[in-house]
């Protein structure tokens, strides 16, 4: 019976990792085939529009431009702070003693080695976490001063203009995408946090996440996005 449980490991949870890799690689593909019909390629589409209209009168704009983006800067700072303090914590419980594990609720394997690869799994995913928040504070860093350049006195050419934009526009974006990617990893510490008690539990954990970010990821409101976007030839 121990050994048949033990087996359970190696068959739900890769079908588990398999089921996320599979769901992310298709949102993958939807942002960047069909942005509109994803939340993350909407918003990103309408934060392109927002810092057009922030850089069109930066006397005027300015001051809102920085503390939106520090707002955000502090919503990073704290994924990035609770991270790196969870780490340390798993970091604690891997190197305490293990005497007591034998009596832990669980259902599979229960070896050292196994409660190793486990804890290891957790500190991994969030020391990612860590480190895509860090990329996140950088990059709305980078546009809180770029987005008061005032380009429009600096030259006259509307090509110009376009371009300090849309690379603004592509800081900003690019801050919020390692956001996204810091949040996710919090998510996927879920399945790999109730790993700890079992398969079974990781392997139900995998499914009702990934219902859910169906649910938070999928738009089906994108008929005006689709006009505007053909206008300006920015997107497909």
């Amino acid at each position: 019976m121990i050994m048949e449980t033990k087996y359970l490991d190696y068959a739900l949870v890769p079908i588990g990792f398999l089921l996320m890799t599979a769901y992310h690689i298709w949102l993958l593909y939807r942002i960047i085939k069909h942005p509109t019909k994803t939340i993350i390629g909407v918003n990103a589409i309408n934060r392109r529009f927002w810092v057009q209209a922030m850089m069109e009168d930066v006397s005027k704009n300015g001051v809102l431009a920085v503390q939106t983006l520090r707002n955000n800067i502090m919503a990073s700072t704290l994924l990035a702070s609770t991270a790196i303090m969870l780490s340390s914590l798993i970091a604690v419980l891997m190197t305490s003693g293990k005497s007591d594990r034998s009596s832990w609720f669980v259902i599979g394997d229960r070896s050292d080695q196994a409660f190793s690869i486990k804890f290891f799994s957790i500190l991994a995913c969030f020391l990612v976490a860590f480190l895509l928040n860090l990329q996140s504070i950088r990059y709305y860093s980078h546009a809180s001063i770029l987005i008061n350049v005032p380009f429009k006195k600096m030259s006259k050419h509307q090509r110009h203009h376009h371009l300090t934009a849309e690379y603004v526009a592509t800081t900003v974006n690019r801050g919020s995408y390692f956001w996204s990617l810091g949040l996710r990893a919090f998510y996927f510490s879920f399945p790999l946090f109730l790993w700890i008690f079992g398969p079974l539990p990781m392997f139900l954990c995998c499914i009702s996440l990934v219902s859910m970010l169906y649910f938070l990821d999928a738009t089906f409101q994108f008929g005006w996005a689709v006009g505007v976007i053909d206008d300006n030839g920015h997107q497909d």
